[in-house]
């Protein structure tokens, strides 16, 4: 099987803050040293290689399930029920987040090859939670697309916006404003004014710098990121990768102590 790779702009366009200047003046150490992993595999998956490399260093399992995991990261998990952009059920007990921009490749390729099989096998199961976290980077184009999929999510069709964005060729048609308007129609959104509306809104804005400010504290310079109950992952890896994570954080939590009576 072939290692697919983030992406990682050489020039980001992107109209956010940038990291230097939106991370936390004081991160646990947990957050430093998942900082240095991310931006260590987000190197290895974009530098040039040959095509036997391996791209997977930093989502590799060790058969102790707790190596590799910072606890402190699994705070990063909301757990909301009413979250929009969330799939699976809010007390799963494996939650993999996703940091990710409409206009990567790779995250469209995860999100074609990898995902659905995740949902099938793990979230359909109740044991994962998948929560996307809108991260853009590539300019006023990922920025709008971020909105307009918040916008999605407050009419209960993200995941289906989320579909149609990331279908084979969607990217290079670009997400100028009619754009958003056919995708959100694709998607079912029931009220496009409101999504109009919602879309260039104070709070979608507020959403999207929200989910950018968790990424940049994290470390993360590319797309897609992830964490699965505090294990970093850098970039659309190997099915593999994904099974083996979910699976040792299933184990470790099914030893967890239950709460007291």
């Amino acid at each position: 099987m072939s290692t697919s790779k983030s992406h990682s702009p050489s020039q980001p366009k992107s109209t956010s803050t940038p990291p230097s200047k939106s991370k936390p003046i004081m991160i646990i150490g947990g957050v430093v040293l998942a900082a240095t992993l991310l931006g260590v595999a987000s190197y290895a998956t974009t530098k040039p290689s040959s095509p036997s490399a391996s791209s997977g260093a930093a989502a590799e399992v060790s058969a102790d399930p707790s190596a590799g995991v910072y606890p402190e990261l699994e705070a990063y998990a909301r757990r909301d029920a009413a979250d929009g952009l969330a799939l699976g059920r809010a007390d799963a007990p494996v939650v993999l987040i996703e940091y990710a921009d409409f206009k990567c490749g790779y995250c469209g390729k995860f999100a074609r090859d990898t995902e659905p099989v995740l949902v099938k096998r793990y979230v359909d199961a109740g044991t994962l939670r998948i929560e996307w976290r809108n991260f853009p980077i590539f300019g006023e184009e990922s920025e709008a697309a971020a909105r307009a999929s918040w916008a999605a999510g407050q009419q209960g069709r993200f995941w289906q916006f989320h579909k149609a964005a990331y279908a084979q060729g969607a990217k290079e048609k670009g997400f100028g404003k009619e754009r958003l308007a056919a995708l959100a129609q694709e998607a079912g959104v029931p009220d496009l004014a409101r999504f109009t509306r919602d879309t260039d809104s104070a709070a979608a804005r507020a959403a999207v710098s929200k989910d950018q400010e968790q990424g940049y504290s994290l470390g993360a310079t590319s797309t897609p990121s992830f964490l699965v109950n505090g294990r970093p992952i850098a970039g659309a890896q190997p099915m593999e990768a994904f099974t083996e994570a979910i699976d040792a954080a299933a184990r470790a939590a099914a030893k967890k102590p239950g709460p007291k009576a």
